[in-house]
């Protein structure tokens, strides 16, 4: 992100201007948190590296192309295939089961239904879920629920992990069952991952961290502390003995 301004227009004088001057690089791999309290600005990042939002100058590169100004159905394309979404709530159909709501996002890719079936059964089991494919979401938890997203936002094998606030809904202990999931990805698939949350606490299991307040970047400082919250979390007893699959691919896209 260079030079990100957003500004929102009330009538024709009143003006909200909400981001101020972002420069921001996230790197191939990275796992990132962008940190602020309600009103900070941060979730506005979030909708413009997600690509549901545009700025108002500036640019924003993701794999080093400008799509700071391209058109709805290229950012559709965008956020289909290379951002993966994980937010507060879990948004699962609530009508059809955890291995078919990880599937929806298969059905616009050309595969068969085989082939859908197999690659979200081999996430249902990677996070923990594989025993649980025939449950519909109001027979899970919202952790449950929670990893049955994790699932699905990784169908497409997305670039880029974008969570917003993914352990707000949960309690302490599930919330950091949640974030253990984000460090095997990162560690074993190498995901770059962006998190974006109003918690310190969350924020210090990062391997780097973006404070925003009013809309601008006040810090962003490498965590000197990261390699040990992530081995403390493996050496945890009560950590979630879930299988974890390991896939080929290359490294995730920089944004920038």
């Amino acid at each position: 992100m260079q030079h990100i301004n957003k500004k929102y227009y009330e009538g024709q004088e009143n003006e909200l201007h909400i981001l101020h001057d972002i420069n921001l690089t996230v790197r191939s791999g990275e796992f990132v948190s962008l940190v602020g309290e309600s009103g900070s600005g941060k979730s506005t990042m979030m909708n413009i590296i997600g690509a549901l939002d545009r700025p108002t100058s500036g640019k924003y590169y993701l794999s080093g192309e400008d799509i700071s100004e391209m058109d709805d159905d290229y950012l559709s394309e965008i956020r289909n295939h290379e951002i993966g979404f994980v937010f507060q709530s879990a948004y699962m159909i609530p009508r059809i089961t955890a291995l078919e709501n990880v599937e929806v996002p298969l059905m616009y890719g050309g595969m068969s239904r085989r082939e859908r079936r197999d690659r979200a059964m081999e996430l249902l089991e990677m996070v923990g879920m594989g025993e649980r494919y025939k449950h519909k979401a109001n027979e899970l938890s919202g952790g449950q629920n929670q990893r049955v997203a994790i699932a699905r936002a990784l169908a497409c094998e997305p670039s880029i992990i974008l969570a917003d606030e993914p352990t707000g809904a949960l309690d302490s202990k599930t919330g950091h069952l949640i974030m253990d999931i984000f460090h095997k990805l990162h560690d074993e698939q190498h995901k770059t991952i962006v998190l974006i949350t109003h918690s310190k606490e969350l924020a210090a299991e990062t391997e780097r961290i973006v404070t925003i307040s009013d809309g601008y970047i006040l810090s962003d400082e490498k965590n000197e502390l990261f390699k040990l919250k992530r081995d403390s979390r493996r050496n945890d007893p009560d950590a979630d003995k879930m299988h974890y699959a390991t896939s080929e691919g290359g490294a995730a896209n920089e944004l920038q």
